[in-house]
């Protein structure tokens, strides 16, 4: 008696947290106490129920070897300036090359030995020699090129991931796919496009100064000068247009070294800015910019695109500052979330896009649902008309196996798709073979002339072994699915997974207590089975 009251209190408890982690996900009128105390998550659906959106991304690449180039073009000029070699020009070719003219032909050698210690990713091209300088041919190595991709790669998918996260996505499937390839499916998205924006933005966040005096719609522009659209805000109208202005080429700072990006609120005119703040090094960075540039207009530049372009009236110490704009709210979050994020080292290209309907979402959870109640009803009713009462035991531990399942999905916050509910009805069978077995069993031993409690002994006793083998094979499968599958299969397998273990909580424990209360407390002298 002492060990069934154990066991009872034992099923009891793990019944209990089932209901108080299902209950979230009945659509139940939860008190307040209970949402800030108790747990409150429902069970995730899938792309496949829920509706939402499957994206296949491209990452260009090739256009973080070309940036990595241009950067070290910039690196390159001032290292020359330092060594006080003299050159004409040095610029990006086609792709990755950078094509040094210098000035005196017998400086190719400083040169090739500056390249060879202080740029050891550029491979010596080839090297001309002229009667008034020289032209010198350098390209990033092959095997730092193929680097910086598989690099470009990672970061974009890491980088979409945290985007995505802080976009209050549940439960995105966000994985690479081949070489150059990232698979997005977002469920539940109400707004695809504003995703689409969120996810493909480059966010490369520039500070560079304003060339005064000088017409960006001239027909030439000074070296190192280029025009850049800018978007200005008219605080009478209330309205956006844009202009053009010239900037100097060179970048002073980037956005790399963005800590954190907040949306706050003019009260001036009650419009909302992004407030920035860097780590110690830009903070540093930034004041030094500051400090030297006074008086001078210092440009804020987003994708390509001038958002401010204030005077520095001081140095500015601290570590902060802000993007104004003429934002909605909606667009300084998303821009807050990017620069957050960080900047895409590459530029994404969308491949595939679909859109999947709630509505297809419905006839399939409907389906579904369809499918697992018809399966179970003609399970239950086989049980009761085949084992009698030791079937109504059976049925007694198969739904409690369902509402088991059901919890543990919402607990572990797992995702339920379409294959998940065929996991399911997998394993609804299953658990029912696990009672089969052992029902069998106790037929032999009561045919042997055993008492009802001695076959109940032995039949749970023999076949146990049995059931834990299968199972146990079955969950190594359901395991290994689950490392090594994608999508539907990884779902599949988290539903067997967590059946399995339901299945043989419900027949060994569940099942064999009822026969005992049976046997032991009520002392039933026969089995109906």
């Amino acid at each position: 008696m002492k060990d069934l009251r154990w066991r009872a209190i034992l099923i009891a408890v793990v019944m209990l947290v089932a209901i108080v982690y299902l209950l979230p996900s009945l659509n139940a009128s939860l008190p307040a106490w209970w949402k800030e105390t108790l747990p409150n998550d429902k069970i995730h659906l899938g792309l496949d129920l829920q509706g939402g959106m499957h994206l296949v991304l491209e990452v260009q690449a090739d256009e973080a070897v070309r940036t990595t180039a241009e950067r070290l073009v910039d690196e390159l000029k001032e290292t020359l300036r330092t060594e006080r070699i003299p050159f004409r020009t040095v610029q990006r070719t086609k792709d990755w090359d950078i094509r040094v003219e210098l000035a005196d032909g017998t400086a190719v050698g400083s040169l090739k030995t500056l390249i060879e210690k202080d740029f050891p990713i550029l491979d010596w091209v080839a090297a001309t020699t002229e009667q008034d300088g020289a032209t010198v041919v350098c390209r990033i190595s092959d095997k730092e090129a193929a680097h910086i991709r598989d690099l470009a790669v990672r970061q974009a998918l890491e980088t979409i991931r945290n985007r995505i996260d802080q976009f209050g996505v549940s439960e995105p499937d966000i994985r690479p796919q081949g070489e150059d390839r990232i698979l997005v499916q977002l469920p539940g998205v109400k707004d695809p496009q504003r995703a689409i924006d969120l996810i493909g933005k480059t966010a490369l966040l520039e500070f560079k100064l304003v060339a005064e005096g000088v017409d960006p719609d001239a027909k030439s522009l000074p070296p190192g000068v280029k025009a850049y659209p800018m978007k200005r805000f008219d605080p009478n109208t209330g309205r956006t247009f844009e202009t053009r202005i010239a900037l100097k080429d060179r970048t002073l700072m980037t956005g790399e070294y963005i800590t954190n990006a907040n949306v706050r609120i003019d009260t001036q005119y009650n419009t909302p800015y992004v407030a920035l703040e860097f780590d110690p090094q830009g903070a540093r960075l930034f004041e030094r910019i500051t400090g030297e540039h006074v008086k001078e207009r210092l440009a804020i530049v987003l994708d390509g695109v001038v958002y401010s372009a204030p005077v520095i009236q001081e140095k500015i110490g601290g570590g902060r500052a802000s993007i104004t704009g003429s934002f909605t709210m909606e667009e300084a979050r998303d821009l807050a979330i990017v620069l957050r994020a960080g900047a895409l080292p590459a530029p994404v290209k969308i491949l595939e896009e679909r859109t999947v309907g709630p509505s297809l979402g419905a006839d399939s959870i409907r389906q579904g649902f369809l499918s697992m109640v018809v399966g179970s009803v003609l399970i239950l009713l086989f049980m009761m008309v085949y084992y009698r009462v030791s079937g109504v035991i059976a049925n007694v531990a198969l739904v409690l196996n369902v509402v088991l399942i059901m919890a543990a999905l919402a607990a572990f916050k797992a995702t339920l798709t379409l294959p998940g509910i065929a996991g399911i009805i997998l394993t609804i069978g299953m658990a029912v073979d696990a009672n089969v077995l052992i029902f069998e069993r106790i037929r032999e031993e009561l045919r042997l002339g055993k008492t009802p409690r001695a076959a109940v002994d032995a039949g749970f006793g023999r076949a146990t072994l049995t059931i834990l083998d299968a199972n146990i094979t079955t969950l190594i499968a359901a395991v290994v699915l689950f490392q090594f599958g994608t999508g539907p299969v990884k779902g599949f397998a988290v539903t067997l997974s967590i059946g399995i273990v339901a299945s043989l909580f419900t027949a060994i424990i569940v099942s064999r207590l009822i026969f005992d209360y049976l046997l032991v407390k009520r002392r039933v002298r026969s089995i109906s089975i």
